[in-house]
């Protein structure tokens, strides 16, 4: 066996989906986003209410056959409210998850490929972006550029590079010391193409599944800016201010918060899920 064969055949074994047809917790996961996804794309399919305008003699209404989920103090139905509010949350958790993942997963390859003061400089600029809070560090990103979805998805963003900088530079030392590796080097290959070919496919598994659960997380950290009002501004149907618009009524109408934190509790939940077979964790 040659010596660039040996390279490609020691390979890190990635995560398999050996036993997937066996698991309903998977396979509710799946549907949970699935059925997320849909509402995102397509809304108009799954209600007929408008989420912005409300319906006369109908406000606070508990839920019942003509509102499944009730209605807000405005007499806009819940559900559908709920229903245009994943595009909406969903979308600037993509956002937020695609600007960690590039330009953190960019910073944390460039530090661990070149080592030597570039992975000074870079890891000491992670660890100061690590040593802020990432709620202080993302209002403080919204404060600048302004309210709404994007700033708040960008504010988001900002937040997790840190995170996803040190995992890339972890995975690619640990890429780079393999035998393989080395073996690819000894074979004559330039540092480009070892990077390219060998390192960068192996060190990204793990922060791919990484990204999947900062989906979730970035749910969460979006829907925490709403809540506080920091976030995407009414009447925008967006999970978190679809929660916070219904703390008021708490004792009256505890349908208006509710339902919207079971939807979000459920799809972060469905995201962990899924980043676990993702990472090869055992189920």
């Amino acid at each position: 066996m040659s010596l660039v064969d040996y390279a490609v055949a020691a390979r890190k074994r990635v995560p398999t989906w050996r036993g997937f047809h066996w698991q309903p917790g998977l396979w509710l996961a799946w549907t949970v986003i699935a059925v997320a996804a849909s509402a995102a794309v397509a809304p108009g399919l799954f209600t007929h209410f408008s989420p912005t305008e409300g319906i006369a003699g109908a406000q606070r209404l508990a839920p019942q056959a003509d509102y499944w989920l009730g209605t807000d103090q405005l007499g806009r139905d819940v559900y559908a409210r709920i229903v245009y509010g994943a595009s909406h949350s969903l979308s600037a958790a993509l956002v937020a998850v695609a600007m960690g993942l590039f330009v953190g997963t960019a910073t944390g390859v460039i530090a661990g490929a070149f080592a030597g003061r570039v992975e000074l400089v870079l890891m000491r600029l992670v660890d100061v972006l690590l040593a802020i809070p990432s709620l202080l560090l993302s209002l403080t990103v919204i404060i600048l550029l302004g309210f709404g979805t994007v700033n708040a998805a960008i504010a988001v963003g900002v937040a997790s590079i840190a995170s996803f900088a040190r995992l890339a530079r972890g995975e690619v030392v640990r890429i780079r010391h393999t035998d393989y590796v080395e073996a690819a080097f000894g074979s004559g290959g330039t540092f480009w193409t070892v990077l390219w070919r060998h390192i960068l496919p192996n060190s990204l598994t793990a922060v791919l599944a990484f990204a999947t659960l900062q989906f979730g997380q970035a749910i969460l950290a979006l829907s925490t800016l709403s809540f506080l009002g920091y976030g995407t501004p009414p009447p925008v149907p967006e999970w978190g201010l679809l929660i916070a618009e219904g703390r008021n009524y708490l004792s009256t109408a505890w349908w208006l918060t509710t339902f919207p934190g079971v939807v979000v509790i459920a799809v972060v939940l469905a995201t962990n899920r899924i980043s676990r077979q993702l990472s090869g964790a055992r189920p």
